[in-house]
């Protein structure tokens, strides 16, 4: 792949990890494509995405509009394709069509399962424990255009989303650095995908963090999984917002939503056990650990029905 020219669609974390073995593999990026800089944490601090900051590096130009849609986008006869990983907007035919060798996605499951916005937070949320990496030819569909290649690999029991993400994005880079040179030469043909097999997922939004107590403490466990850090998962305690940042399943029987003081260790009922509370945050408060949240809210919190 040494030399191919390419203009680089993604965002995220996950995406400069495959910006990054693409330019370790001496392809010649000529544009980053990149979401707008966002205000984020309490503060509301604008900040770079991670694609952004890697392009800066590496003097690559950046375009960040916030959307595609009728934006004119500059590319050298040279480039003959782009990647695309983790972008989080659509991509109009009008850009595809700027690719005579089309976009080439990392998308992140086993296609035609979990097309859209977050296969990976809907795979740990459903308790799988494999998933995989697509290399697929982009086409004007969500996420229905023809596979390249594909690499399964297990979820391990307590992963969190940051854990697996970083790991597929690992197995994503390889996957895609040993593929692209058999498809940029032809030998390799797109397959196209069993759509009665499809499967999707939506964008998340904060209410998905929020716990039902009559779920069971895998399902409870999961969505903390799945859900970590963002948007986190919580619960009401009288008019405010209980973030639980940090649980792990536990035997213990108690009523789904009872919240039990032990010491100092905290258990919340689920319909079958308890999940055991080790790090949380009180709206308007900082992080605590489950010991000083006793200690200072301990007596209040005795045997609460949440």
């Amino acid at each position: 792949m040494e030399k191919s020219s390419l203009v680089f669609f993604g965002t995220h974390d996950f995406a400069k990890t495959i910006l990054q073995s693409l330019i370790d593999a001496g392809c010649v990026v000529e544009l980053v494509v990149t979401q707008p800089d966002r205000p984020v944490g309490r503060k509301q601090e604008m900040q770079k995405p991670a694609t952004k900051i890697l392009a800066e590096q590496y003097g690559i130009p950046v375009f960040q509009p916030e959307k595609l849609k009728d934006q004119k986008i500059e590319i050298s006869e040279d480039c003959q394709f782009a990647v695309c990983a983790q972008y989080g907007a659509i991509i109009p035919q009008s850009v595809l069509d700027l690719f005579p060798k089309g976009i080439i996605n990392v998308h992140t499951s086993l296609l035609p399962k979990y097309r859209g916005a977050s296969p990976i937070q809907s795979a740990l949320r459903d308790g799988e424990t494999q998933t995989g990496v697509t290399i697929m030819k982009m086409d004007k569909g969500m996420d229905t255009g023809a596979i390249l290649s594909q690499s399964t690999i297990e979820i391990f029991p307590d992963e969190t989303y940051p854990q697996l993400d970083a790991r597929m994005a690992e197995i994503g880079a390889t996957l895609l650095n040993t593929t692209l040179p058999l498809y940029l030469s032809g030998s390799l043909i797109p397959e196209e995908q069993d759509h009665t097999q499809a499967t999707g997922c939506k964008m998340i939004s904060r209410e998905d963090g929020k716990i039902d107590w009559n779920k069971t403490t895998a399902e409870i466990y999961n969505m903390y999984r799945a859900y970590t850090p963002w948007p986190g998962i919580w619960t009401m305690w009288g008019d405010k917002r209980l973030k639980l940042l940090a649980i792990k399943p536990s035997e213990r029987k108690n009523s789904p939503g009872k919240a039990v003081v032990d010491g100092s260790r905290l258990f919340i009922g689920t319909g079958d056990s308890s999940v055991e509370i080790e790090q949380i945050q009180l709206e308007g408060k900082s992080v605590m650990s489950v010991e000083e949240f006793v200690r200072g809210y301990g007596k209040q919190f005795l045997d609460t029905q949440l």
